[in-house]
């Protein structure tokens, strides 16, 4: 397989400062998700932030305008994570059904640390991408945040992955709606195995969910 030289990249429009230009910028990134995991998004505060990075909360001010766009931040960095891993586990496989159940692999299955990116602990990241993710843009402004490209990397991986979806279906009218239907509904199965497990069937050490949602996917295209 070719090695992929692909870069991290988050919208200019979601920070004041680029975090990733500085040590202070990393550390806030860093201690955010250990915050925003620790307390939840509704409890985390810069001035917390603050206090646990050893600095001024007028610092964290001038890399971020506000929470909410840290948040946004957080959200469009993991999803262009996810977009890196996804390229590389899809590039060079011609099999179209190879390709979809790699992607949908990658989409539900647990979550494990990149030793490749020091500052931030994906498995952190990631449960707060399925706890506190939808307070992002469940807001009045959504419309005007989509326009300026917020949720962009989000909407990237689903595109890629609806466009395999078509490579096995060209006729099937749901793509969109189907994978974001799996990105979304494994989060809600992680969730609740943690803490509903009576509205789940996951089972430990099994992957039930990344075996329910390939299932869900193949049956449904196949079926159409």
């Amino acid at each position: 397989m070719d090695q992929l030289q692909i870069q991290i990249t988050i919208n200019p429009a979601l920070y004041l400062r680029n975090p990733e230009s500085t040590d202070l910028g990393r550390k806030i990134v860093s201690e955010s998700i250990e915050l925003i995991d620790e307390l939840g998004f509704e409890s985390f505060t810069f001035k917390k932030l603050g206090v646990r990075i050893s600095s001024n909360e007028s610092s964290i001010y001038r890399y971020f305008e506000s929470k909410h766009s840290l948040l946004v931040y957080l959200i469009s960095w993991y999803w262009s994570w996810v977009e890196y891993r996804l390229l590389f586990s899809i590039t060079n496989v011609f099999d179209p059904k190879i390709k979809l159940r790699n992607a949908l692999q990658l989409i539900t299955k647990k979550i494990t640390q990149d030793t490749n990116v020091s500052f931030v602990n994906e498995v952190k990241l990631h449960r707060i991408i399925i706890a506190e993710s939808s307070k992002a843009y469940h807001t009045k402004d959504i419309d005007k945040e989509n326009q300026k490209g917020y949720y962009k990397t989000y909407k990237r991986v689903v595109q890629r992955i609806s466009d395999i979806v078509l490579e096995l279906n060209p006729d099937y009218d749901f793509p969109h709606m189907l994978i974001s239907t799996v990105i979304e509904g494994a989060h809600h199965q992680r969730y609740f195995a943690e803490h509903l497990p009576s509205l789940t069937n996951v089972k430990e050490g099994q992957k039930t969910i990344e075996n329910f949602y390939s299932d869900l996917v193949f049956k449904a295209i196949n079926q159409y």
